[in-house]
């Protein structure tokens, strides 16, 4: 459990960080503003961050901890339900973070750097869930495909809903969010027989086609301005 005293400094620093980023702009912004606005030393700054980029993503390793400890826990009968969960665990963390989730938002869509650092979060999630869904899969038929094209779903219907919110575009992020992992997760099933779990996609569709889809999905919604 982090220690009071580094929570507040990490939570002071982040408070200042991005208010000096409204203020000045992220290029206009140092690491010693950051820390004088924020009270404390340019050494604690560093100890708690590796660089100003690390401010505006403060939780992002957490957040992947708390993914993979839900996953690790799903019956085979409820990895449907824990996939669903599990991402729901991202977009809640937005949602309570309210305005600062939007100051990130306007950052990451003006500043190249942040926009590349977002980017390869967003892999990182989706590695992790197909990581898990790999694994359910087993020896399943094109079963890294499967798991790559389910991953995929997820993350693109968690991101369209949190931009949706985070543009001012639905006050019921919730209710979208279930829908769109209806959505994502329709052809899933995890049925459980002689104690294996066996998951199947099911589609009318080639899965190569779906696949390709899906990625010109993924790539289009993180190549979008985020305005």
């Amino acid at each position: 459990m982090e220690q009071q005293p580094a929570r507040l400094a990490k939570d002071r620093l982040v408070a200042a960080a991005f208010e000096l980023f409204e203020e000045r702009g992220f290029e206009g912004t140092t690491v010693d503003d950051i820390a004088q606005r924020a009270g404390v030393g340019r050494t604690t700054f560093f100890r708690i961050y590796r660089s100003k980029e690390d401010v505006i993503f403060p939780e992002h390793d957490v957040l992947l901890g708390h993914i993979e400890a839900r996953l690790a826990t799903a019956a085979p009968e409820t990895r449907g339900l824990a996939l669903a969960e599990a991402a729901r665990i991202v977009l809640q963390h937005y949602l309570a973070e309210g305005e600062l989730a939007r100051a990130r938002y306007r950052l990451t869509s003006t500043v190249p750097t942040l926009r590349a650092r977002e980017v390869a979060g967003i892999r990182q999630y989706q590695r992790l869930f197909a990581r898990f869904l790999r694994d359910w899969m087993g020896n399943a038929p094109d079963g890294a495909l499967r798991a790559e094209l389910v991953s995929a779903a997820i993350v693109t219907a968690h991101n369209h809903v949190l931009r949706r919110w985070l543009r001012g575009e639905t006050t019921s992020p919730g209710e979208e969010f279930n829908r769109a992992m209806e959505v994502a997760l329709e052809h899933l099933e995890t049925p459980a027989e002689a104690g294996t779990a066996v998951v199947i996609f099911r589609t009318s569709a080639g899965v190569d086609a779906v696949v390709t889809r899906l990625r010109r999905a993924l790539e289009e919604e993180q190549r979008r301005p985020l305005s």
